[in-house]
């Protein structure tokens, strides 16, 4: 009984030793790209399967412009970028995510980027993005880098400041451009 106690012990000595470890692409590794630059990747999109989105995504009710664009693309618009992690197909918190998704898509069309991955159409970008379970989001800034990962569900009082903040931040840049092209 004493060397189960002791095992169990060591176990969960091993187990709390670890909570500070860099794990990398195991298990949900995407929280560690926060502040860091997004990797340049060509996803699929609606012109390489022909415009079939039932070759893009599970959902049953996609919004064609979350496809449009590879990630490397997206990059290279430098726009804010709304990048989901999602796939319908096995899970229903994730159709919920995505029609979210969408309302944000409708309120910031003009100023952010929005881009679904679902896994069984993207799993490169899954890999990639160290995505381990679903939904996830990444908010990307205009610049390219990672502003906020979010594992699991998010609700529009939670993204909808972030995307405001985010636009208006890209606003202020885009006129200090225009400032210093004019002098």
């Amino acid at each position: 009984m004493k060397s189960i106690a002791l095992g169990l012990m060591l176990l969960g000595a091993a187990v709390l030793g670890a909570c500070d470890m860099d794990f990398g692409s195991v298990g949900g590794g995407g929280v560690f790209m926060q502040g860091k630059p997004v990797p340049s990747l060509k996803t699929k999109k609606l012109t390489d399967v022909g415009g079939d989105m039932a070759k893009l995504t599970s959902y049953r009710y996609p919004d064609p412009r979350m496809y449009e664009l590879s990630v490397d693309e997206a990059l290279q618009q430098h726009k804010p970028i709304v990048l989901e992690f999602a796939t319908p197909g096995h899970c229903t918190q994730c159709d919920k995510q995505l029609q979210l998704m969408k309302e944000m898509l409708n309120k910031y069309e003009h100023k952010v980027l929005f881009l679904h991955m679902d896994q069984y159409y993207n799993p490169e970008a899954y890999d990639a993005f160290q995505v381990r379970g679903e939904p996830w989001t990444f908010v990307i800034n205009a610049q390219g880098n990672v502003e906020v990962v979010y594992p699991g569900r998010m609700l529009y009082q939670e993204i909808d400041p972030i995307l405001a903040d985010l636009t208006s931040r890209a606003d202020l840049t885009g006129e200090a451009k225009q400032t210093g092209q004019e002098k």
